[in-house]
């Protein structure tokens, strides 16, 4: 238990006394800058392609773009986010003279990815749409597009709307990749902050808490939007 002590005064000593609070919030800023921006294009992405996909195919244009979708989701779900973070910062930007920061290649990478999941995602929230919903708004004049965005996929989001908070706390925990494209994240600072001490239990054992807390946050305020997305329902 002593021992136990001494680790903690150790790593209090590099947290406060060595400025590794610093690192940590700066962290912690960049983890959560990445995840919700990458969520965000990756929604974005996302509903792009699954209005794509459920798109009826009568046409030629309509099916290239189908196939040029597939031929995405299956590039993006079939590799690990690590191996796109290295792909894209040391080969494909470099190659096309992109002189950018490693925060904003992870957020790229992340939303290009995450769009790859939530365009299922997505696609099977419309999908569980009922069909005369979209008949409604085209009986009333509107197009297959504004049907889509006024109608069809407010509807969608609400039926998704855990699993794109599952997707989300998916993203705050793979963002300690992030560190291997040189973005300084929580893991980066605990890391240094072990390094430092020259003790590694304590400082791994907070950052996982502060992880634990920070998805215990999301799931809490993605039920409450639940809860009032279904209050909101019943006034209706």
């Amino acid at each position: 238990m002593g021992n136990f002590g001494q680790k903690i005064d150790r790593f209090i000593e590099i947290f406060i006394d060595a400025n590794g609070y610093v690192k940590v919030v700066e962290g912690l800023r960049n983890t959560l800058f990445i995840a919700v921006c990458g969520l965000l294009i990756g929604i974005l992405i996302g509903t792009l392609i699954a209005t794509v996909r459920v798109i009826p195919k009568y046409k030629v244009l309509p099916r290239v773009l189908n196939g040029f979708c597939s031929f995405y989701v299956g590039l993006f779900r079939g590799t690990p986010m690590v191996v796109q973070l290295l792909v894209f910062h040391f080969v494909l930007f470099p190659l096309w003279g992109w002189n950018i920061t490693p925060v904003q290649v992870s957020i790229i990478v992340f939303g290009l990815n995450s769009g790859a999941y939530i365009s299922e995602i997505m696609r099977s929230g419309i999908q569980s749409v009922d069909p005369g919903q979209m008949e409604a708004g085209r009986a009333v004049g509107l197009s297959f597009g504004a049907s889509m965005t006024k109608i069809v996929i407010p509807q969608a989001v609400k039926n998704i709307l855990p699993t794109l908070g599952n997707e989300f706390i998916a993203l705050i925990k793979e963002t300690s990749v992030v560190s291997f494209v040189g973005a300084a994240d929580l893991y980066v600072a605990f890391s240094y902050i072990a390094s430092n001490s020259y003790e590694y239990m304590v400082p791994y054992l907070v950052m996982a808490m502060i992880y634990i807390v920070l998805v215990l946050i999301i799931t809490l305020l993605i039920k409450l939007l639940e809860r009032s997305l279904r209050k909101s329902d019943r006034r209706n």
